[in-house]
């Protein structure tokens, strides 16, 4: 079970690793292709590999410094972008519900859905005013208070802590409230 959950809650990393493979199967055929095109003696497909050997060697000379500084930048992209891919945790916008009998995924905006309809109850508030961003380590509710009508954060908070506990999620986001300094007039 502890498998499914994580496949859930984790993005694939198939998409790069595909990229990755393609490109070096491309390089490695052109390389083959080239290098079996001259040892049949017939002229190179687009660049004959020992030219280009030399041509890498004797870089940056020759080279216009745009182009050589363009395509570094390229490279280091591609390069980020893979390394990035591989060290981040690549986790999706997703908690666990713990239940004995069933693996529960449930998706962060529909969490945030459930502690914004609950916020809103707790303080008698309108659905425009309260607005919940759940993330893997915190729940960030902010509050927009009515006009001339106190409003206690304690009370959010309780309720939205009570329903993060009635849900169960794993792991336990921290709750954050922000109540905003001007109020909503006839809300």
């Amino acid at each position: 079970m502890d498998d499914i959950l994580r496949r859930e809650t984790h993005s694939s990393r198939a998409v790069p690793s595909i990229i990755a493979a393609v490109l070096v199967a491309a390089l490695c055929g052109y390389a083959l292709l080239e290098t079996a095109v001259r040892a049949f003696g017939q002229p190179p497909w687009l660049v004959d590999p020992e030219t280009a050997a030399e041509q890498l060697v004797a870089l940056p000379g020759g080279v216009p410094p745009l182009l050589l500084g363009a395509l570094g930048a390229v490279l280091a992209m591609a390069g980020l972008y893979f390394f990035l891919y591989a060290v981040l945790p690549g986790r999706r916008a997703r908690h666990v519900l713990r239940d004995p009998r069933a693996a529960v995924v449930v998706d962060d905006e529909v969490i945030a859905s459930a502690l914004a309809r609950r916020a809103r109850v707790a303080v008698n508030v309108s659905q425009e005013q309260v607005m919940v961003t759940v993330s893997r380590q915190h729940v960030d509710v902010s509050v927009r208070p009515t006009s001339g009508v106190p409003l206690k954060p304690d009370a959010v908070r309780a309720a939205v802590e009570s329903e993060l506990r009635d849900m169960g999620l794993h792991p336990a986001p921290d709750v954050r409230i922000t109540v905003a300094p001007s109020g909503v007039i006839g809300a």
